[in-house]
């Protein structure tokens, strides 16, 4: 069976529906290119952040779940998530407009060979830019053409997953036995393991932690992480492979936008399978992606109920022009 390409996505919890698409829209650049709700919770948004034409492997969603806490991280978590950008040059960028922006990070450092400055949110989710310098394997996404950031400097898509895990040996073995992931590297208590071509892309970090906490999910937490797969016949594949070793799935789920598989790997670790297509393009041109509420088709019919139960967020940038920021 084929491997799993790389990274297709990661899906977080925030606080608030607003005040994330500011951040991601105008303080990282990225793109709203669906504007939708929880198909499992529909009172709840679902925002997808991406490149120009929503790739796989460049997304990252956010839900909003009413009442929901703060999270608390610790270990047995997805910890943090990674963008990719163009060069060192472009983290040097990054560096100046974190600190004119005020936004919390460490600097420019160094992990695995490659440069990385780390930082957060309101919420205190953590993220990291790592530079694309020098990387091979698979191929990065196009910056949001029309966005705040120079094009030299942009993010391109999703870099490194992190995860944390007091379960290091059962994690390993399931990495590399049931995805047919490779450790490749290992820096004191952090471990490098790649997928499919390899690269930034196609990267997971698994850092052996038992002296935290155990993390509790909330907001300013990530929910789950996907990895890329072609199509449905791949996805039941991989479901018949996660059966072969008595690790409890989904099964099928339609979800439109693309398909997916779920399966809780671990102790809080929650995968999901997704195809790459049909993407998100179908049903909104190019040139408003993400401005309206957009639902799959087998929620049309309660688009009235579900416009009650969401507020309204203005997401129109078509009628903007952002100046490309160069501080």
């Amino acid at each position: 069976m084929d491997e799993l390409k790389g990274l297709h996505h990661v899906t977080a919890i925030t606080s608030s529906a607003e005040k994330i698409y500011d951040f991601f829209t105008y303080i990282l650049g990225l793109r709203l290119v669906k504007k939708t709700v929880n198909q499992d919770d529909i009172k709840t948004y679902h925002l997808f952040f991406s490149d120009d034409v929503g790739s796989a492997g460049t997304d990252m969603t956010f839900f909003d779940f009413p009442g929901i806490s703060k999270g608390v991280h610790g270990t047995n978590e997805i910890s943090k998530t990674s963008f990719r950008v163009p060069n060192d040059a472009a983290l040097e960028y990054w560096e100046k407009r974190f600190n004119r922006l005020e936004v919390n990070h460490t600097g420019i450092k160094e992990q695995f060979g490659k440069k990385v400055i780390s930082f957060v949110d309101f919420d205190d989710q953590q993220y990291q830019l790592i530079s694309d310098e020098f990387n091979e394997g698979v191929e990065s996404g196009t910056p949001w053409q029309k966005g705040p950031i120079p094009l030299e400097y942009a993010i391109t898509g999703l870099g490194p997953i992190f995860i944390r895990t007091s379960y290091f040996d059962y994690f390993k073995e399931v990495l590399e036995n049931v995805f047919f992931m490779k450790e490749v590297a290992s820096e004191e208590s952090f471990h490098l393991f790649e997928m499919g071509e390899g690269g930034n892309g196609a990267q997971v970090v698994v850092e052996y932690n038992t002296i935290l906490p155990q993390a509790r999910q909330g907001f300013g937490t990530v929910h789950h992480t996907a990895f890329r797969v072609n199509n449905r016949a791949d996805l039941e594949a991989w479901q018949q492979r996660l059966q072969g070793f008595k690790i409890p799935n989904s099964g099928y789920v339609e979800r439109y936008f693309f398909g997916s598989l779920y399966s809780n790997v671990a102790p809080s670790i929650l995968f999901e399978l997704a195809t790459d297509g049909p993407g998100f393009m179908g049903d909104e041109p190019y040139e408003t992606l993400g401005e309206k509420l957009s639902l799959p088709p087998f929620f049309e019919e309660k688009r009235d109920q579900i416009e009650k139960l969401v507020r309204p967020i203005d997401t129109v940038r078509s009628t903007k022009n952002f100046e490309k920021e160069y501080e």
